[in-house]
Parts: structure tokens; C-alpha cells; sequence
């Protein structure tokens, strides 16, 4: 019998911000307790730090450089082969969506599809939306300083989870479902009502990694990205400690909603036959570096998500040594619902890791992520035109001018090294220096590790080479997207060698 799928996405939404991860807080009880049952990976990354790139690699299973869509206005540029769609649809799933699209997807591709919501806007179908609507304008993406003046059964995610119920209950019972459960927060702007807004004092908030003195220090965009904000909203950055509460109230309500939804299958007998599949699309600074949102660079809180699976066959382990991406959930389904990986799709197949059988070790002991909108970098006094006037206090697109230009991101054990496309290199030995404030690219003392990684990065690069167009000759297939096993994958190492879920990494 193939297994149902439920998919719950969170939108800018960073990795850390739970206790299981050893925040100080603990703001998602009900998921940290559910992951238990199944797999949680510690080491999953985004494709790009953007939200239109990484949802079309979700569905495509590829790279942005390769499905060409960059930037949030290019959704329908898409290049692609047959989606994750395409696949449960042949393979005789109903097809469910409710939430924030931003996708090249659409209401015509579901079988119900109830939205679009977005970060200020809901469907409005029957007027709830116009009063909410306009607060949440006025804010201005936030934070908000006071509790939200609209009750929980207002706010998005409680509706959300509401129409996800009501599709299912009107589903054809004769077939397995897939149904994406996508919430538009904790993406700004930061708000919500009581008793999540007093739920995590702002006293109580543990203290940042670093402030805006992070920002000086790496220069170049981040430095860049703040004095904008800075300059259409002085002193921003007093409001920090409110910023994560109420950041890590939207965590909480999310967290109840997501109980609400397993508890309705739990209840329906539906949810022994259902793999529950929990990401993000990328992460948010959440005052890092005196930063807000995302948009310079790809430091480790914009590029690690949340990743969790648990469902029928998924064994129980904490997997903190394999790579993943947000690309290898695509081809994990194929193999789950029992269907073929398309041609094109670049991402590797997960299940076997999921399900306890052998993998190996090479495939996943790196990964490798993008960044940028293409075109060369802008002088970081530059002003481009925006979609809005910089005299103004508003700033809800201000992140897209630093991300002209392209830059490759490969990580390897403690590791991280980035290229961008005029040549600057980056590297940070993570273990002592997690939010990258010491490049170590000219550090003679750290050359073996940069000639390394480099040569990881061209691997990577040379690997997700585009297989479309399909054509007359038919190329050679690596099972589960497995190319480990056919390459050198550096010193010490065995292409060969596999592990079994919950084996440590030892070399």
C-alpha cells in the first residue's frame, strides 16, 4: 500500500531556534517530541537563501543555476523535467495544497488548493482578511511591539491548518494523499497575539551570537545590508530582543497548529500510513549581525533548515554527520511512493537513509548550496533602483540589492569554503568560528583545507551539469543519484563505504 505524505513547510525559518538544538528556549515542544519517532537530520541546507529558488528545487529536485530560477519574480522561468507533481499524480495520489505558494505551481495542478496566502495577505474569501490585512501593513514587517489585536483563529497558520483538514476530510479515500501544508511564517512581518506574545519574555531571550559589530566585521554586503536598514529606520536594532520574541512566538503558535494536524490524523487512523515530512525553505538572521531577515551572504543562519521525516518504514535516529538538501527531498519521495527518479533531477535519494539500510558514506559528507540573482556585484555604496523609494521607512524588498552577483557555497566537516563570481573566496572553520566573522582564505596555515574544498566545489560544480534536454541516447543512471560510488571523493575516504542509520562518521 503506498504510504500517504504529509509535507509542512515553514518560511524563513532558522534551524537553532529550538531547544532539541540547545536554544535556551524551548518554543517547539510538540515537534521536538514528534521528530523522536523518526529521522531528524542536523545537517540539512537550503539550495539558495530565497524563497521562489528553494521551493522550485523542492519540486524539481535541482539546483537554482540549473532550474534558471533565481529570484522571486522569475517563478514561472522554470526549466525542469517531470516535478514531484508529476510523479505522485501518475503515481495515483490526490493532490492537496494549502498556504503560501510562491511557486511556479498553481491552484489548476491540485486537486484542492486553498490560498494563496502571503506574509500580509490571505485569500480573503469571506473578508476575514481586510481588517488583518490592513494591521498587518501597518506594521511594516515588524516586530510588532504589542500583542497582535486579531484572536489566533485570525492568524494564518491556525486557518491554514483549518482548510488542510477540511480537504482531507473530503478526500477520495481510495487513493493515497499528498498534502502540502505550507506556512507563510515565521517570515516577517514579526507578530503575534496572546498568549504567544508574553509567552517568551523579552528578559528571557538568550542573549545573540553577535550584534551589529558582526556586520562591521565581515563588511562588504552584511555591513552594506545594515546601514540601508539603518538609514530608513534609525536605531532599528534597539527592538532586537522583541524581534526574537516574538520570532520565537510564531514558532510556538506553528508548533501548535502542526499538534493540531497530526493530532486530526492520529485521530482518523490516517497517520500510521502517513510520512510526515518537516522542512523550511531557508533560515532568517534573527538579529545576527544586527540583520534582519535575509539577503547578504550565506552564513549558517540563512542556509540550514529544519529536516525531519517520520512515517511508515522511517527508523528512529538523530543524524548529525550526513549532508542533505532541500533538493534530496524530491527524489526520497520517488522512492517511497515506489516511483522511478526523473531525468533531470539532481538531488539523492534519501530513503534508504531514512528506512536503516546501507548508504554511503561519501555521497553525503558534503553539500553544496548557491546564492544570488546573477550579473555582477554592486559597489557596496551603490544605490540601484528599487521597487520602492529609499527615502521611506520601508525596506520589505531592501535584501535583493546585495544579491547581484553569484556565489557557490560547498561544506565539508567543520568546513565551509564560498566563490563567487568575481573571484573573492571565503573560508571558515566552523567549529571555531561559527558565524563566520574570521576568513581564512589566505591563511597559509589553512591552504590543504581551502585546496580541498576547492576541489569539492569543482566537483559539485561539474556534478550538477544539466541532464536536460533528454534526447536519443540514452546515458548511464547512478541508482538513488548516488555518484559517490563512480567518483574519488578525497583523501581518506572510500566511495565504497557505507554506513547504516545511526552509525557515526569516524574519519
Amino acid at each position: 500500500m503506498q504510504p500517504n505524505i504529509l509535507l509542512v513547510m515553514t518560511d524563513q525559518h532558522r534551524a537553532d531556534f529550538t531547544a532539541s538544538e540547545g536554544f535556551g528556549l524551548d518554543t517547539m515542544p510538540f515537534l521536538d517530541s514528534f521528530a523522536a519517532r523518526g529521522t531528524r537530520v542536523r545537517r540539512a541546507y537550503t539550495t539558495a537563501p530565497a524563497c521562489v529558488p528553494a521551493r522550485t528545487s523542492l519540486l524539481t529536485g535541482r539546483w537554482p543555476s540549473t532550474h534558471r530560477v533565481r529570484q522571486n519574480s522569475a517563478t514561472h522561468e522554470v526549466v525542469r523535467g517531470a516535478d514531484l507533481l508529476d510523479v505522485l499524480r501518475d503515481a495515483g495520489y490526490e493532490l492537496h495544497f494549502n498556504g503560501k505558494p510562491h511557486m511556479y505551481r498553481g491552484p489548476d495542478s491540485f486537486d484542492s488548493f486553498c490560498g494563496p496566502y502571503f506574509h500580509v495577505n490571505g485569500p480573503d474569501g469571506d473578508g476575514t482578511d481586510t481588517e488583518f490585512s490592513t494591521w498587518l501593513k501597518s506594521i511594516d514587517h515588524g516586530p510588532a511591539l504589542e500583542p497582535t489585536p486579531f484572536p489566533l483563529e485570525v492568524q494564518f497558520p491556525h486557518r491554514i491548518v483549518s482548510d488542510a483538514i477540511a480537504s482531507l476530510d473530503e478526500r477520495d479515500t481510495s487513493r493515497p494523499f499528498f498534502s502540502w501544508v505550507s506556512f507563510p511564517e515565521p517570515h516577517n512581518p514579526y507578530q503575534v497575539p496572546e498568549p504567544y506574545h508574553s509567552m517568551f519574555d523579552e528578559v528571557d531571550i538568550p542573549d545573540r551570537s553577535v550584534g551589529p559589530e558582526g556586520a562591521a566585521a565581515k563588511g562588504g554586503k552584511f555591513q552594506w545590508l545594515r546601514e540601508l536598514i539603518e538609514s530608513k529606520r534609525p536605531g532599528y536594532d534597539e527592538h532586537w530582543r522583541r524581534y526574537r520574541a516574538n520570532y520565537c512566538g510564531m514558532l510556538r503558535l506553528i508548533d501548535d497548529q502542526i499538534r493540531r494536524l497530526i493530532t486530526y490524523l492520529d485521530d482518523n487512523r490516517q497517520l500510521e500510513n502517513t510520512i510526515v515530512l518537516f522542512v523550511a525553505d531557508h533560515g532568517d538572521y534573527v538579529a545576527d549581525y544586527g540583520l534582519q531577515r535575509k539577503g547578504a551572504g550565506i552564513p549558517e543562519v540563512l542556509m540550514r533548515i529544519p529536516f525531519l521525516v517520520v512515517g511508515p518504514g522511517v527508523v528512529a535516529q538523530d543524524n548529525s554527520t550526513d549532508f542533505v538538501s532541500l533538493a534530496d527531498l524530491f527524489p526520497s519521495l520517488c522512492e517511497a511512493a515506489g516511483q522511478d527518479i526523473p531525468l533531470g533531477v539532481q538531488g539523492r535519494s534519501l530513503w534508504p537513509m531514512l528506512t536503516g539500510a546501507d548508504y554511503p558514506v561519501g555521497e553525503f559528507n558534503s553539500i553544496y548550496a548557491e546564492h544570488g540573482y546573477g550579473g555582477i556585484p554592486y559597489d557596496d555604496d551603490a544605490r540601484p533602483e528599487l521597487h520602492f523609494p529609499y527615502d521611506t521607512t520601508r525596506y520589505d524588498e531592501l535584501n535583493t540589492v546585495t544579491q547581484s552577483g553569484f556565489t557557490r557555497m560547498v561544506r565539508q566537516g567543520g568546513w565551509k569554503l564560498s566563490y563567487d563570481n568575481i573571484g573573492r573566496a571565503e573560508l571558515y572553520d566552523l567549529s571555531a568560528d561559527p558565524m563566520e566573522l574570521n576568513n581564512r582564505s589566505d591563511d597559509p596555515s589553512a591552504a590543504a583545507v581551502r585546496a580541498e574544498l576547492t576541489e569539492k566545489l569543482l566537483w559539485w560544480s561539474t556534478r550538477l551539469t544539466d541532464d536536460l534536454p533528454d534526447a536519443k541516447y540514452q546515458t548511464r543512471r547512478a541508482d538513488h543519484n548516488w555518484w559517490s560510488l563512480f567518483s574519488r571523493v578525497g583523501p581518506g575516504r572510500s566511495a565504497t563505504s557505507t554506513r547504516t542509520a545511526n552509525e557515526p562518521d569516524n574519519a
